[in-house]
């Protein structure tokens, strides 16, 4: 079979799936996670032996030692994917909400209803434990999913694809049994394949690094929901509480600065900067930040520093390393992000309102905090329970996508024999 025939089948039993993912109750869609959940407790250890294949392979393949750590999936993990499982079952179940409501003068009655999207493609790297997050989160939404990891993780992905699949078959006679499939080449061409087949594909996902994501949304025919990088910047204020922005900036930073929402540049205020920016760079350095500074910053530090090229104000860092820039205020500070930020996350701290009023309704990115860590752009920290990713587009979902965000909507219509004139 030719890997074009090989795709279109796979997504054909997907499709099919998606039709019989509309007969499962929100009874039977918690059931199965929970018994998804228990399964993958019962058999952590299998788990580990097939993970344990994939590091194996992956030292083979030079990978860095945060992606080994991305792969590993040790008692912890593990028992942290059931976990995920059973809050997304405990979750209210988004399909069916009523969006809006009317009846016509002609006596029409309408609704408009959350309604699943259908065939889902998720494409990431590495990080097995996405696996059951996705799965889980795509069934709660009656959605179906096709998981394509790397090639590294492909021995943990698989099985814990098929023990959702079998705990969902045990739980419930209506599961459809093509509701969870892995991609199981390590071709690359496959990807584009699956993503040429617009009327069997109805959305991709892709999670990783930048030219991951840029590939992906470059060959798809079909629909993708995506983030490029995370370039977030935190501003200080002329009138920031300093405690509260140096804590602001550490943990924005430090907190854990390889991922997405991590602070990559720090603004801070003209008039602020001679008094509040070595306070603050203190702290960084403290946590060992490598501080690259613009000019004015750079004659108020002095020494410490590194010298900001222009490319550090467009770059993704992840990793201990702040791009430092003095701006004209608020205005500036607005300016700068709207120029060279990735419309990811932003925040400021002050404690005027109207300033921050102005910044939250100025910057153009998808979650704009006042007096708040970036780091807390996450779905967990939005009450949405697991998060499938997060997006920086404008049609459709914007910022951490949960649930809800995982639906598309329909209307439904009632008369009594009614014509239209």
């Amino acid at each position: 079979m030719s890997l074009t025939e090989q795709m279109t089948e796979l997504a054909r039993h997907a499709k099919t799936a998606a039709h019989q993912m509309t007969r499962l109750s929100t009874a039977d869609k918690n059931v199965c996670l929970i018994t998804m959940a228990d399964a993958i407790e019962t058999n952590a250890i299998s788990i580990k032996e097939a993970n344990a294949k994939d590091m194996e392979t992956a030292r083979g393949m030079d990978l860095s030692q945060p992606m080994l750590d991305r792969l590993l999936l040790d008692d912890t993990r593990i028992a942290g994917m059931a976990k995920g499982l059973r809050e997304v079952a405990a979750l209210p179940d988004p399909v069916g909400r009523v969006l809006d409501e009317r009846n016509r003068p002609s006596g029409l009655k309408l609704k408009k209803i959350a309604a699943p999207i259908g065939v889902v493609v998720m494409i990431y790297e590495s990080r097995p434990n996405v696996t059951a997050d996705a799965a889980g989160l795509c069934f709660k939404s009656s959605n179906v999913t096709i998981l394509r990891g790397g090639k590294e993780a492909l021995h943990s992905n698989q099985i814990i694809a098929r023990l959702m699949t079998e705990a969902g078959k045990n739980a419930c006679d209506a599961f459809p049994p093509h509701a969870i499939q892995v991609v199981s080449t390590t071709d690359r061409a496959a990807i584009a394949e699956l993503l040429s087949l617009t009327e069997l594909v109805d959305l991709c996902i892709p999670r990783g690094g930048e030219g991951l994501i840029r590939a992906v949304a470059d060959c798809s025919k079909v629909p993708v929901i995506k983030h490029y990088k995370g370039i977030c910047s935190v501003y200080l204020d002329a009138e920031a509480d300093a405690k509260k922005a140096i804590a602001i900036t550490v943990n924005s930073k430090t907190h854990r600065p390889g991922v997405c929402n991590a602070m990559e540049t720090l603004l801070v205020d003209k008039t602020a900067a001679p008094t509040l920016l070595p306070q603050v760079a203190e702290a960084l350095r403290a946590k060992g930040v490598e501080l690259r500074v613009d000019e004015t910053g750079a004659d108020i530090l002095s020494e410490g520093i590194t010298a900001a090229t222009p490319t550090d104000w467009d770059t993704e860092f992840l990793d201990l390393i702040c791009a430092v820039r003095v701006v004209d205020g608020v205005g500036g500070a607005i300016e700068h992000i709207n120029t060279h930020g990735s419309g990811h996350t932003d925040s400021i701290v002050t404690e005027n309102e109207t300033t921050a009023r102005r910044f939250q309704q100025e910057v153009d990115s998808s979650t704009v905090f006042w007096n708040a860590s970036t780091r807390f752009s996450d779905g967990g920290e939005f009450g949405m329970g697991a998060e499938i990713g997060i997006s920086t587009d404008k049609i459709g979902a914007r910022g951490p996508m949960g649930l809800e965000e995982l639906t598309t909507y329909k209307w439904i219509g009632e008369g009594d024999g009614l014509t239209r004139d």
